[in-house]
């Protein structure tokens, strides 16, 4: 069994940072690759990043090209996104996607709402 918790969402504005964190716990050692996705209102969940499970970034949403990164910290089971100079479009409930032994682990979200 594997859980996965997001910390770090907020309020902020536009052009200021935000960085997200996924904890995992559990069978950690089965985890795999893992991924940030969202869900703006009214929208699609779509993915956002996501990593090998040695940390190599493989995949960026081009709506967060060279604001985003991802990034992954084995020793301490987390990955983390950090969100550069926000817009208001990057307004969603954040999700961390954990995939292990063919199955994806899911956190409850965190909150990102971003003003003008």
């Amino acid at each position: 069994q594997v859980e996965v918790a997001e910390s770090g969402g907020g309020s902020v504005q536009a052009g200021e940072s935000l960085r997200l964190s996924c904890l995992v716990s559990g069978k950690t050692w089965t985890v795999g690759g893992m991924a940030w996705y969202r869900r703006a209102s009214g929208k699609e969940r779509e993915l956002v990043a996501r990593i090998t499970r040695v940390g190599v970034p493989r995949e960026y949403a081009d709506s967060v090209k060279g604001r985003f990164k991802i990034s992954r910290d084995n020793d301490k089971n987390r990955v983390d996104l950090q969100m550069d100079n926000l817009r208001p479009k990057d307004s969603a409930d954040y999700y961390c996607k954990g995939s292990a032994t063919g199955l994806d682990y899911w956190g409850e979200g965190a909150q990102v709402a971003v003003s003008t």
